[in-house]
Parts: C-alpha cells; sequence; structure tokens
C-alpha cells in the first residue's frame, strides 16, 4: 500500500498529461503531493523527510511552472529530487561520517562494512546519474518523451538497479 501511495502523484501526473497538458498535469501533481502528505498525517501521524522533501520541491517547481508558464521547471524537479538525495548520501559519507543508507536499512539486514560503504556510493552515483539522464532527456526530446520517461524510464532504471542491488547484496549478507 505504501509504494502504491508512494508513486500515486507519479501516476496522476501521468494520466492528466495525457489526458490534459503539462499545465494540468502540474497542478494535479501538486495538488495529489500535498493529498499524499496530509493522508500520511492523518493515518500514521508520521511522514518521513524525504517525503517532506518531495512535497517542497514539487509545489515550488510546480508551482514556478505555473505561474512562469514554463515547462523548464518542472522538467527540473525530478533532477532536483534526484541530485538531493545523492548529495545528501556523500555529504553524510564525507563530512558526516555517517551512512544514511545503513541508517535506513541497517535494521533490516546486516552487511560488512565494506559492503554499506559500497552500497552507500552506488545509491549516490545512482541518483546523480538519474538527475544528469533526466535532463538530458528533458532538454533532448519534446515534453510527451520526457513524460513519458518519468514514469516508465526512470521507475524501470530503479527497478534494475534494485535488482541489480539485490544481487550483489546476496553475496555479502551475513548468515543469522
Amino acid at each position: 500500500m505504501k509504494l502504491l501511495l508512494d508513486f500515486l502523484p507519479i501516476a496522476v501526473f501521468f494520466a492528466a498529461f495525457k489526458l490534459f497538458d503539462i499545465w494540468v498535469a502540474t497542478g494535479v501533481a501538486i495538488a495529489a503531493t500535498v493529498a499524499q502528505i496530509a493522508w500520511l498525517r492523518w493515518s500514521t501521524g508520521k511522514v518521513e523527510p524525504m517525503q517532506w522533501l518531495s512535497l517542497g520541491v514539487i509545489v515550488v517547481f510546480g508551482g514556478a511552472t505555473l505561474l512562469a508558464h514554463d515547462e523548464a521547471f518542472i522538467k527540473w524537479k525530478p533532477t532536483v529530487l534526484y541530485w538531493l538525495m545523492g548529495g545528501a548520501l556523500v555529504v553524510g559519507q564525507l563530512l558526516l561520517k555517517r551512512n544514511f543508507i545503513r541508517l535506513l536499512m541497517g535494521g533490516q539486514m546486516q552487511l560488512p562494512e565494506a559492503a554499506w560503504r559500497a552500497l552507500n556510493w552506488s545509491w549516490a552515483a545512482f541518483f546523480l546519474a538519474m538527475g544528469a539522464v533526466n535532463l538530458w532527456v528533458a532538454h533532448s526530446f519534446d515534453t510527451a518523451t520526457w513524460v513519458n520517461f518519468k514514469l516508465f524510464g526512470g521507475l524501470g532504471l530503479m527497478a534494475l538497479f534494485v535488482v541489480a542491488q539485490a544481487v550483489w547484496l546476496s553475496r555479502h549478507m551475513k548468515a543469522d
């Protein structure tokens, strides 16, 4: 259920774009994200920091898109989110000496320290690369192609990366 709720704003953005245009889709994405956060706050009493960050980014970049009537802002939104996530992992590792991936996942599995470090760096690199790929698609193709990439390409690449991580992690997990 949580996974479905996490992807709800992307799905309604896609549907609204296909039915209407980028302007309606942007407004719908903002509304869906606000509704998502409100629902989480009401139903669980807790909203994760990443979800607050996502809300802030969609409101700022989606709002700028609608106010300026310039779709470039909404096309930057995924890149900003990816780069903030990747940057947080890098800053955590280098400056704060904290592995945020381990903090998030350490309760579910045990890995050697070198594997945690490699996992953190691989996710940081993935997020930084995804931000760059999003910009390339946004600036090299039309808006319809970018919207399709945002839903299918972005989620597809994420799924492939997660599967590759699972295969790699299976070699490093400590037995109970």
